[in-house]
């Protein structure tokens, strides 16, 4: 039988709430969240979504559910073909106690794109919007209040049909959990080293490195062991053809920044397309910078720095937003970037300004800014 696996005419949910009896206390959730110690993805809220489809009934039974453990059958084409995706963007507190999230309708669209290359059904907008409203409608205190943080948001979709033949899961479920999110860089941002792989790649060309899949990070996570050993922050990936073309790093992108003004970022159809990366290069072109999108090598790189003709180097994504590289680190060869006051860093002053739009302290000239508690 043909499983339709593209969106149908979007039609409202009823949404069903069932709440957590074991709940934490205002007083216990505000302990965690003063605590200083929410790091990264430690802590989760009290609830979650849970939405599923089949190949019959399309999406159904939405919910908002106590958060605990998901149950599978041994079988679960998951578990055995990887057939899983998800995104990440997070909820932020304004001053006035608003929550607001950013450009989720293009975590949305990437989702979609990341569905369709791993054969699942595809979430439609309307969907995904409303079941982060519904998660904070329920747990929307647990976005914290202190100085960058946020509450990070994780929907994820997989295939969890009994079945091991191998062909596109006719049962999937979608789910929404939140942790919240402490201050990435707890002592200021600082620039970091990058482990480069030669022994290692991401993602090849027609495979899946342009869609937010697991099977991607699961990949990186043998070179990322290898920058630790070399004393990295991170791993950057070359090109699966030639070895020479930058791609990504194990979870951000990469921007070369020259003296002329010009930003320069790796175009391939194996990177993933980050939503802070677009942000931040629709930004540089607001103050005259010309962007470029392209294949970029090493060399390149190399002998720019060389010249000085590049000054700057950082990575985005959405935990650390933006974060400097320092050094390029291999097994036969090195680049170190010039070294800069942080105030004429142009990838700060860039983060400085994406924050504050994130924050509501700028104003959103782009209409970026999403109410979750409205």
């Amino acid at each position: 039988m043909a499983i339709n696996l593209l969106p149908m005419a979007t039609q409202s949910l009823l949404w069903q709430v069932i709440r957590n009896d074991a709940a934490k206390t205002d007083e216990e959730r505000q302990e965690l969240l003063n605590s200083g110690e929410l790091g990264f993805g430690k802590i989760f809220t009290d609830h979650m979504v849970d939405i599923c489809w089949s190949e019959r009934g399309g999406w159904h039974r939405p919910r908002v559910q106590p958060y605990g453990p998901i149950a599978l059958d041994p079988a679960a084409a998951v578990l055995h073909y990887a057939q899983e995706v998800f995104e990440g963007l997070k909820a932020y507190r304004h001053a006035d106690g608003s929550i607001w999230t950013f450009r989720p309708e293009q975590n949305a669209a990437r989702m979609q794109r990341s569905a369709r290359r791993l054969a699942l059904p595809e979430l439609p907008t309307e969907y995904f919007l409303e079941s982060i409203k519904q998660l904070i409608a329920v747990d929307g205190a647990w976005v914290p209040t202190a100085p960058e943080t946020s509450l990070y948001l994780r929907p994820f979709m997989f295939a969890k049909e009994a079945f091991l033949g191998v062909r596109p899961a006719a049962k999937v479920n979608y789910y929404v959990i939140a942790s919240p999110a402490g201050a990435y860089f707890t002592g200021g941002v600082a620039p970091v080293s990058i482990w480069l792989s030669t022994t290692y790649t991401r993602a090849g060309h027609g495979g899946m490195g342009s869609a937010k899949t697991g099977g991607n990070y699961a990949a990186s996570l043998v070179a990322q062991q290898e920058a630790y050993e070399n004393g990295c922050a991170q791993v950057l990936f070359l090109d699966a053809q030639e070895g020479k073309y930058l791609e990504e790093l194990g979870g951000m992108n990469v921007v070369l920044v020259t003296r002329d003004k010009r930003l320069i970022t790796p175009d391939s159809d194996s990177i993933l397309e980050g939503i802070t990366l677009d942000s931040v290069l629709r930004l540089a072109r607001d103050r005259g910078y010309t962007v470029e999108q392209r294949p970029v090598t090493i060399d390149e790189w190399r002998q720019g720095v060389d010249s000085g003709d590049i000054i700057e180097a950082f990575a985005c994504g959405t935990a650390a937003v933006i974060t400097p590289i320092s050094e390029i680190k291999s097994a036969e060869f090195g680049i170190w970037m010039p070294e800069i006051d942080a105030s004429d860093r142009v990838a700060l002053s860039l983060r400085d300004e994406l924050t504050g739009i994130q924050y509501g302290r700028i104003e959103d000239r782009h209409g970026w800014l999403t109410r979750l508690d409205a």
